[in-house]
């Protein structure tokens, strides 16, 4: 069954409805990939509890995932309260920011994509309800195809474990508090990842998945690059992904020289399309938040 809310918005609750738009999407990519990546995560099992908010079906122009409403949220956490977003006619997109409760907007939250037009609309419709933006741009590199490199004996290649949450939160560009660190624990939890372990199961390298099915926080201890790690470890990684199904997908800063190399020497193949980030931060939690 599919619930009607007010003022043209459709979330979808109905599994066949839901496996109907992951292969709609394919027909979309890339742009598509986020929305895409996070509905086959709810197609599969749904650990990060998200849902779909659609302008109508199945002949939707836009399409919105969100946090499940009747969830327990925190309105500081714009690591959990993020939405993925495509569109096929930017109109449509506007209209289901503006004239709907597709988004809460009295919290701290992200929305991602890879079209233009997001940062445009959101712009637009937050100065109409009292919230400022950020935005980053990153290309976004797909299949990765080396093979991977022999390990020291005295290293192990695993799984990151919950207890490592509080390395990789400080050693994340967008981490270093402890939502960030709640947020890594839980997707370490949720979803796919590798690393590499010296012989005390300390962290040498790592990367992990996120709920849109994202490659994310691919990184290496200073002492320890250039020994091939960031490499094995990405490699890795897509593999296991391709093999549940899964595109291998990520996003670079294009001022991150040293990554971009190890991208093209992987023969990585970057999209046409920028990866956007837009935090939504209304105003009366400006002086709460600390992120």
């Amino acid at each position: 069954m599919c619930v009607f809310s007010a003022r043209k918005m459709l979330v979808l609750n109905c599994s066949m409805k839901l496996q109907l738009l992951e292969k709609m999407l394919r027909w979309s990519f890339p742009e598509s990939l986020k929305v895409y990546g996070a509905v086959m995560n709810i197609n599969r099992g749904n650990p990060f509890r998200k849902e779909v908010v659609v302008d109508s079906w199945p002949d939707f122009k836009a399409v919105i995932t969100r946090p499940q409403r009747e969830n327990e949220m925190d309105d500081l956490d714009h690591y959990t309260n993020a939405h993925a977003v495509f569109y096929k006619e930017l109109q449509a997109y506007q209209e289901l920011l503006e004239n709907t409760n597709a988004i809460n907007w009295g919290q701290i939250f992200q929305i991602q994509g890879l079209q233009d037009g997001i940062c445009e609309i959101s712009r637009t419709v937050a100065l109409s309800k009292s919230c400022l933006q950020n935005t980053r741009h990153s290309f976004l590199p797909k299949t990765l195809s080396v093979l991977p490199l022999g390990l020291d004996p005295k290293l192990t290649l695993a799984y990151l474990d919950i207890s490592h949450a509080s390395l990789l939160s400080k050693t994340w560009s967008r981490g270093g508090n402890p939502r960030c660190q709640k947020y890594l624990a839980n997707l370490i939890c949720c979803f796919p990842s590798v690393c590499v372990l010296d012989d005390n199961g300390y962290p040498l390298s790592w990367s992990l998945t996120d709920q849109f099915a994202t490659m994310i926080h691919g990184y290496t201890l200073p002492e320890h690059q250039r020994k091939g790690y960031s490499r094995l470890v990405a490699i890795t990684l897509a593999k296991k992904l391709h093999s549940c199904g899964f595109p291998a997908q990520g996003n670079v800063l294009e001022t991150n020289i040293p990554s971009i190399t190890l991208l093209k020497s992987m023969n990585a193949q970057f999209l046409p399309c920028s990866f956007f980030r837009v935090i939504h931060r209304p105003f009366h939690f400006l002086a709460k938040s600390h992120l």
